[in-house]
């Protein structure tokens, strides 16, 4: 069965797709300050943006899923300055892969909890 992670993390620097198990966990730590190990699901693209990679911890080692699209390409998204990841949802992740610009798409009104801070 496969058991993929709920965090998701999307590296913003293009990735050198002859990297491997490796030079892509070296990235997460270098970029994206993560511990593969932790959990998550680490998303990389490279140049081109027609071709991703997918690394992630699967219990008892590490795996890869590699997609190379034969036309197109996927969208590169931009993370705040000074960083070179942001962290995305599930839901963000499907609509990458099926190659939905997530900057136009327009999200309806939900209820979020709000973090309340201690101040003791």
């Amino acid at each position: 069965m496969l058991n993929l992670p709920t965090r998701i993390y999307f590296c913003t620097v293009p990735t050198d797709m002859r990297k491997s198990f490796d030079g892509l966990l070296r990235m997460t730590e270098v970029y994206l300050q993560q511990n593969v190990l932790d959990g998550g699901l680490f998303v990389f693209l490279n140049k081109k943006q027609d071709r991703i990679k997918l690394l992630y911890w699967d219990h008892d080692g590490l795996a890869i899923w590699y997609k190379r699209l034969e036309a197109g390409t996927y969208q590169r998204l931009s993370s705040p300055e000074g960083t070179h990841g942001l962290q995305l949802s599930s839901t963000d992740l499907g609509l990458l892969l099926q190659g939905i610009d997530l900057t136009s798409v327009q999200r309806r009104k939900r209820y979020q909890i709000s973090e309340k801070v201690s101040t003791s």
